[in-house]
């Protein structure tokens, strides 16, 4: 699955050069396997980007084909040392899970022609859910699935294109848990974040990383995102919109992008980025300025 990005078509030579070093050999944006018109995103002007909206339910198949065996014990002394400290550094991990996971949605798109879904975060208890602009440009009924599992109707109330962000607003629901965000400088290379959200259609889903670098640019050759944070944290399509959080369960940025192995892979290579927080925060207070 992908997210959705509704920008023009833009071919490579369009690019202009890397302001950064280049990524790897390609990153691309998530975007619906089954139509080839959205466009893939490029970073450092040398690598193809993908956003991270997904089309279609494969979600059940993909679990059932990667489920995997628990790993051997064994019974060295080192051995036994390590597998402590993982499961101390688990522990603390599942409580911030816990905390979270409440506070993530799944938002749904069902247009016409296709049907799409994304991540996405409450921001009140009255529903009001942000997610990216990717996920929702492509028009249609919305619809959010919350982490109980009920779907509720909702619709897009406003939205900023340049920075990926959109807000939702779910109906007939009281009493969601809130996320809280961080701040940018709260972070720093080489922090545990985990990233949350429905990759490949598996809601629920959380997996964990580092703050791999900052200051990352996205372009699609008209527009850039800059300044977005780099992740080691497994992100695939479908987890746009979702949170990326600290170890403390603060949202330090909103996911919205991927780096692929190649022109035909939307995979995660352990290159993900996400908006962080600070323009996240800037942005939602002035979109709520629109529907206030």
């Amino acid at each position: 699955m992908t997210d959705l990005l509704n920008r023009p078509q833009y071919t490579s030579s369009s690019y202009a050069p890397p302001p950064f070093p280049p990524l790897p050999p390609y990153v691309t944006s998530h975007r619906d396997e089954r139509d080839r018109r959205w466009p893939r995103r490029v970073a450092g002007g040398a690598a193809l980007l993908a956003l991270i909206a997904g089309g279609g339910v494969t979600g059940a198949v993909v679990a059932e084909h990667y489920g995997t065996d628990a790993p051997a014990a064994t019974a060295t002394t080192a051995t036994s040392t390590i597998a402590t400290s993982a499961v101390t550094e688990d522990a603390g991990l599942a409580a911030v899970a816990a905390k979270v996971s409440p506070s993530i949605v799944t938002v749904l798109i069902d247009g016409r022609d296709e049907s799409a879904l994304g991540s996405g975060v409450v921001l009140r208890s009255d529903g009001l859910i942000l997610t990216n602009n990717h996920v929702i440009s492509s028009g249609g009924t919305v619809s959010v699935r919350l982490s109980d599992g009920r779907t509720v109707p909702a619709e897009v109330v406003a939205a900023d294109p340049t920075h990926d962000l959109a807000l939702v607003q779910a109906t007939g629901v009281t009493g969601l848990t809130p996320v809280t965000f961080g701040t940018d400088d709260s972070v720093a290379v080489g922090d545990t974040v985990l990233a949350f959200g429905a990759p490949l259609g598996l809601e629920g889903t959380v997996t964990s990383g580092i703050v791999s670098a900052f200051d990352r640019e996205v372009s699609t050759g008209t527009e850039k995102l800059t300044g977005l944070l780099q992740t080691d944290a497994a992100i695939n399509e479908g987890n746009s919109g979702g949170a990326l959080v600290d170890a403390s369960g603060h949202v330090i940025g909103i996911n919205v992008a991927i780096a692929t192995a190649d022109e035909s892979s939307t995979g995660s290579v352990g290159l993900g980025f996400a908006i962080p927080a600070d323009t996240v925060t800037q942005v939602v207070q002035q979109l709520e300025t629109r529907i206030s």
